[in-house]
Parts: C-alpha cells; sequence; structure tokens
C-alpha cells in the first residue's frame, strides 16, 4: 500500500491555517488528522465540533477523525463523519465497539480501530471483520511532543502478520506518536502505511512544503 499522510491538526499554527491547508492541497495530502478528546479518555481537551465543521468549509481534504473520548457511541453524529474519512474509535473507550464501528460504516466512512501501547492485539480479534484499518498508538495518547514507545515497533510488525494470517491483508495500518522520519522509516519496514505526522516531522521550523516532501523522498 502507497504511504499516506495525515498530519495532526493540533500541531498546525492556528495564525496560519488556510496558508497550511493551501500547501497541503498543493502537496496532495491524503488525510487531515483531529485530534478529539474529552478530558476523560485522556488528560486533555482538544478540538471540538465547531473546529471540525470549519475545516470541512475550506478544505476538501478527508478527514481523519480521532476519537479519544469515552463512549463514543452517544457522541459520533456530532462530527458528522462523511464518506471517504477516516474514524478511529478507541477498543478502550466503549462497550460497544461492534455498535459504533458499525454506525461509522452507516455514515459512509471508513471505521478504524485505535489501540493504546499497552493494549494487547487480542482486542481486535471479534472486530477483524469489521474494520478498515488499525491505529496504532506508539506513545500514549493525550499530548505532542512525547517519545516512542520502543515497544511498539514489533508491535506493528506483528498486527500486519496478524492481519495478513486472518486474510485481511487490505485493513491498513496508521501510527500516531513521535512519528519523526527516522522513526517513520521503522514503521515503515513493520508495515504502517498511514503516518500522522506532527511535530517530530511536518510543524517545525522551515519550509513546511519542503518538510513534506522530504517525508515522502525519505519514508516509501
Amino acid at each position: 500500500m502507497k504511504v499516506k499522510l495525515s498530519p495532526s491538526m493540533m500541531c498546525a499554527d492556528l495564525l496560519r491555517l488556510r496558508e497550511t491547508l493551501h500547501t497541503f492541497e498543493e502537496e496532495q495530502i491524503e488525510y487531515l488528522h483531529m485530534d478529539i478528546m474529552d478530558g476523560q479518555f485522556v488528560p486533555n481537551y482538544m478540538l471540538g465540533t465547531d473546529y471540525v465543521s470549519r475545516i470541512r468549509r475550506i478544505s476538501d481534504i478527508p478527514l481523519d477523525l480521532h476519537l479519544m473520548i469515552e463512549e463514543p457511541e452517544k457522541k459520533l453524529g456530532w462530527f458528522s463523519p462523511e464518506k471517504e474519512d477516516l474514524v478511529s474509535i478507541h477498543v478502550e473507550s466503549t462497550r460497544h465497539l461492534q455498535k459504533v464501528l458499525d454506525g461509522i460504516r452507516q455514515c459512509g466512512a471508513r471505521p478504524v480501530a485505535a489501540v493504546n501501547p499497552g493494549t494487547p492485539l487480542c482486542m481486535l480479534e471479534e472486530i477483524i471483520n469489521e474494520i478498515d484499518g488499525v491505529l496504532v498508538m506508539t506513545v500514549n495518547p493525550g499530548f505532542s511532543g512525547q517519545k516512542l514507545v520502543p515497544g511498539t515497533l514489533d508491535k506493528i510488525r506483528r498486527l500486519r502478520g496478524y492481519l495478513d494470517q486472518k486474510g485481511r491483508e487490505e485493513v491498513f495500518i496508521e501510527v500516531d506518536g513521535n512519528v519523526s522520519i527516522e522513526n517513520a522509516v521503522r514503521m515503515r519496514e513493520a508495515g504502517a502505511d498511514i503516518f500522522v505526522a506532527g511535530t517530530s516531522c511536518l510543524f517545525t521550523d522551515g519550509d513546511l512544503a519542503e518538510h513534506i516532501r522530504t517525508f515522502r523522498r525519505e519514508v516509501r
């Protein structure tokens, strides 16, 4: 599967948002990663409903909605998932996982199961046929700028093998957390397909477009 980029919009400069989105469109960015946090599932608040709807109005890039919230089945409609959007639900966040994954599918969006670093892959067993992708958190979610949890690289590799063994070769693996170019190369070798890019590689000093091109050149 071709490498795809999903820049983390919580890391974007709000004062230069239109300029940033224009660059993303020029560079054919595949998704915009929207971190939704409720202060309960993770110890932070981030990106609410108004921000998501405003981004939709000023950009046609599909959204990558990462719902780090408790009981997402009660709040999915707040974000109006659309066709081609990715919607990630943490397996740790709800007792009704299949129900919310089905709700995402009914919206026309693509359901993704997210797993924290300490969550075993066996948690995916009963939903393996209900998902289009798996989001592997390579840091503990809540804040940007964290260091990679080393064991998550092997977790990506084991997940790719598990999906292939189950005949789900088409299910993509997304990675989120300390996605520097150096780490992304290792993640790609392990089997990752979609990369949530934030302060470790895109939103740093220098030219944003050049950072994107460098990532695409180095991570294949």
